[in-house]
């Protein structure tokens, strides 16, 4: 059997070679580890800020199209089809990314010390913050009223525009946070504002 010809074998093909390789260039038990738990926070931000760019950059903008043209198919395929499956990717993406930061963060530091600033703030922990930030609107006011928009729980049409506005101001927050923590997240690693 292929794994190309699924998602899923797609995916563990790739985390399975990614290992191989690692293990080759990583002699030591905890060197291992520290590069699984950064490779996944990699992978996991990947997917989430792709799928963050993607809404805000590709989805928020066709929506509007969609609906503004009268002659056209109109929102709903994206609405019905695209959105929610995007969206369950969206917000386990981010806890996946939280949880592989605060992982990897044990290896730069301590996640006590970087996160807490326990011994003064460090770049990688002003990036950790502007992602627990942005964790915490993809769970608290982005994806619940996400569901509304999407008619996944009742609403009526005037909580469905509140929730719009709500869930497009989150994920523009998310957008703008993303700059700064990516930033963050590169120069920790790479030597810069440290």
């Amino acid at each position: 059997m292929n794994p190309l010809n699924s998602i899923t074998g797609t995916i563990v093909a790739g985390v399975v070679l990614s290992i191989l390789i690692g293990l080759g260039f990583a002699p030591a038990i905890e060197l291992v580890a520290w590069s699984l738990a950064v490779w996944l926070h990699v992978l996991a931000g990947i997917v989430w800020i792709g799928l963050l760019y993607y809404f805000n950059f590709v989805q928020v903008p066709a929506m509007g199209e969609a609906t503004a043209d009268q002659s056209g198919p109109g929102p709903a395929a994206i609405g019905k089809y695209v959105a929610p499956r995007a969206l369950l990717w969206f917000r386990w993406a981010a806890v996946v990314t939280w949880l592989t930061g605060a992982w990897a963060l044990e290896y730069v530091g301590g996640f006590n010390q970087n996160f807490f600033a326990t011994e003064g703030i460090t770049t990688i922990g002003v990036g950790a913050w502007l992602g627990t930030i942005m964790i915490f609107n993809v769970w608290v006011l982005i994806w619940p009223n996400q569901k509304k928009v999407l008619g996944m729980v009742q609403a009526s049409d005037d909580e469905k525009a509140k929730a719009k506005q709500v869930a497009f101001m989150a994920s523009r927050t998310n957008t703008l946070l993303s700059i700064p923590m990516l930033a963050c997240m590169v120069a920790a690693g790479h030597g810069f504002f440290i």
